[in-house]
């Protein structure tokens, strides 16, 4: 019985995915519509003291405090002016694994516990803000993307 067998995964055609027959699309819902609430159409002098205005929503209780947990590592937002300042200091660029020490000579005694773990890709997570807060820096024109491993400040980053 051969043709029981899926030939991609050696499994039983019932318990394999090649097998199955595709899931049927999901059901379209109807879009949601909101209700608006009604004016009145009491007049001012039908009821004393009573408005011909819609019915007054009741005031919003001011919001409780929003609790934050303290946070597990640092933000590229963070780590931004010291990768400009490093590299002003180095004259506009500096290839990437020096730029990373200087950094981290800089900001390794504030940065914390989380950033000294590693991402689900193997690099420490510190360095991968490191490397987010470089593309935001370029989106802003502080730097360029000029060759493969080099850092380089913009005519624009060198004057800030």
């Amino acid at each position: 019985m051969p043709d029981e067998y899926c030939d991609l995964c050696d499994l039983p055609r019932a318990h394999c995915v090649h097998g199955m027959p595709p899931a049927p699309p999901p059901e379209a819902r109807p879009p949601a519509t909101r209700s608006t609430p009604r004016a009145s159409t009491r007049s001012a002098g039908s009821a004393a003291g009573r408005a011909t205005t819609p019915r007054a929503t009741k005031q919003a209780a001011p919001a409780a405090p929003v609790r934050r947990a303290p946070r597990k590592w640092t933000p590229p937002e963070s780590i931004a002016p010291v990768i400009v300042a490093v590299l002003d200091e180095a004259g506009g660029e500096l290839p990437v694994d020096d730029v990373l020490e200087a950094v981290e000579e800089r900001i390794g005694e504030h940065l914390l516990e989380g950033d000294r773990q590693l991402t689900p890709e193997g690099e420490l997570r510190w360095r991968y803000a490191a490397r987010r807060a470089r593309q935001q820096l370029v989106q802003q024109g502080v730097m360029t993307k000029s060759r493969p491993g080099i850092w380089e400040l913009s005519a624009a980053g060198r004057t800030r």
